[in-house]
């Protein structure tokens, strides 16, 4: 990865505050999406993260992770399987598995599935998100994959150091690196 695209992300990002009453700020990554050079070099970058780990799939979470995955699985060369969130509004006809997630960042726990044949004992999975707060996500599918988990790239890692090593979460840059 580059210390270019590094610089483009911190440039491109913005924290909105959600106005009197509150000291919550929300993160704007609309900026990565609008720049090409970004969508251009995320796929790379992130696929970079685990060289040695050879993936043969990338599975990636709703909603952001359906439009970071992709760009992996294309710089790879490989295939992308969508995890969803259940209770979404809209039928999946096929067979899933699912995993219980604990809670996440806003302290909701979710369940996400895939369709059960997209992954197979041979696989190597590799999870790609924009963002691992708490690591929840990387969790639950950590469980859903078994041993065809190979860890997880992100964009932005604010997990604990110890959850980051647990779990396997390589990213391009940390929470302090987008600090308000």
């Amino acid at each position: 990865m580059t210390d270019d695209l590094r610089d483009l992300l911190r440039s491109t990002f913005r924290w909105t505050d959600l106005g009197p009453g509150t000291d919550y700020m929300v993160s704007d990554r609309s900026g990565w999406w609008r720049d090409p050079r970004i969508l251009n070099g995320l796929g790379p970058a992130l696929a970079g993260l685990f060289p040695a780990e050879r993936p043969t799939v990338v599975v990636s979470p709703e909603v952001t992770g359906f439009m970071v995955g992709p760009l992996v699985a294309r710089a790879l060369g490989v295939g992308f399987v969508e995890a969803y969130r259940a209770g979404a509004r809209r039928a999946i006809a096929e067979p899933m598995i699912w995993a219980d997630i604990p809670a996440d960042h806003r302290g909701e726990a979710q369940r996400l599935g895939i369709r059960q044949n997209l992954v197979g004992d041979a696989d190597r999975a590799l999870v790609v998100d924009d963002w691992a707060a708490t690591g929840a996500q990387a969790r639950g599918l950590r469980g859903l994959l078994g041993a065809a988990y190979v860890g997880t790239a992100v964009i932005v890692d604010e997990c604990p150091p110890v959850v980051s090593a647990e779990l396997g979460i390589r990213s391009l840059l940390t929470g302090t690196d987008l600090d308000p």
